[in-house]
């Protein structure tokens, strides 16, 4: 059985959709799964060895330009590669219009959401097939339920794995233990303020940790500057492709990062993450793994280094344990 699955973006909901690739993996070993996923995160879908091919799609671009003959010409190419491909079924795991119209495109039956639980309820009107998943369940959760009532089976839900692979590559010239800090994320609110990740950071090398840090706009370069200058040991990695991001990062013996695509990433790759959410909810789509854990702000406070830090530890630790 051919399936193609349609999740789109963001980059932290391609990764919650890994542990319902693996439970689909286990159970119906009848089936290939290839993936139609926006053209920035494509190397995100690519980590999971399983996945045979992935279409790219570039909404987000398309929409600047609805009426260029360069946009008319990909989004055909697009229609003619899942066409081509003759899929069984297509698996919209989104949940919203857009993600509906591109599922249509393929030309199979399209199974997702039903109208009670999809994002946007005007999606379920391209599907064949519906299904009710609760909503005030966690992402991962709900695509995992989601997946075993189209597949034909019941994920357990005690277990979580990605099967996720960090790329080849890595950090050179740095022995011992690494500490990559995510500081970048899309909100200002959502930001750790730069003097508690410069003291975090000098927390970690007191522990003879080297942190890493690096930047993918104007914004953050100056974030990353300022701790890599303030801690003596830290390295900045320039802007570099998220290929290399990802080899690193997989590799690092701990991760700390605000709520962020990468921060998931982290956890997903099953290495202690401390997430530092200031402003947004983590409880139906924070970070999930077997070494992760979540600091939330109080109402009247803030997260301080020294909390993280030793949030940090207690996750290592517990990592050595399982270990053992």
């Amino acid at each position: 059985m051919k399936v193609l699955i349609v999740k789109t973006s963001s980059m932290g909901d391609v990764i919650h959709t890994f542990p319902a690739v693996e439970d689909a993996l286990r159970n119906r070993p009848d089936i290939s799964l290839d993936w139609c996923v926006e053209e920035a995160f494509a190397g995100i879908v690519a980590l999971h060895p399983a996945i045979k091919s992935i279409h790219k799609v570039a909404i987000r671009r398309w929409r600047r330009k609805p009426f260029d003959g360069g946009t008319w010409r990909e989004m055909a190419g697009l229609r003619h590669a899942l066409r081509t491909a003759h899929y069984d079924l297509v698996l919209d795991a989104q949940g919203l219009l857009k993600s509906a119209m591109v599922a249509r495109q393929a030309g199979a039956p399209i199974a997702g959401f039903d109208r009670s639980s999809a994002r946007e309820p005007s999606a379920t009107l391209f599907y064949q097939r519906k299904y009710a998943v609760p909503r005030d369940l966690h992402a991962i959760e709900r695509t995992r339920r989601l997946f075993g009532l189209v597949l034909g089976y019941q994920p357990d839900l005690s277990t979580l794995a990605s099967g996720i692979v960090p790329p080849a590559g890595g950090l050179t010239g740095v022995e011992g233990k690494t500490a990559f800090l995510l500081h970048g994320t899309s909100r200002e609110d959502k930001k750790w303020p730069v003097e508690d990740w410069i003291e975090a950071a000098r927390q970690l090398v007191a522990r003879q940790f080297t942190p890493v840090v690096t930047w993918s706009n104007e914004a953050e370069k100056r974030v990353a500057e300022a701790i890599a200058g303030a801690v003596p040991g830290a390295v900045l990695i320039p802007k570099s492709p998220l290929a290399e991001i990802a080899a690193i990062l997989g590799r690092s013996t701990l991760v700390i990062g605000a709520d962020t695509g990468l921060t998931h990433l982290a956890s997903a790759f099953g290495l202690p993450t401390v997430a530092i959410f200031l402003a947004t909810e983590p409880g139906l789509t924070g970070p999930r793994g077997p070494f992760s854990s979540t600091l939330l702000a109080p109402a009247s406070g803030k997260v301080t280094p020294t909390e993280v830090v030793e949030e940090a530890e207690r996750l290592l630790m517990l990592k050595s344990q399982a270990a053992a």
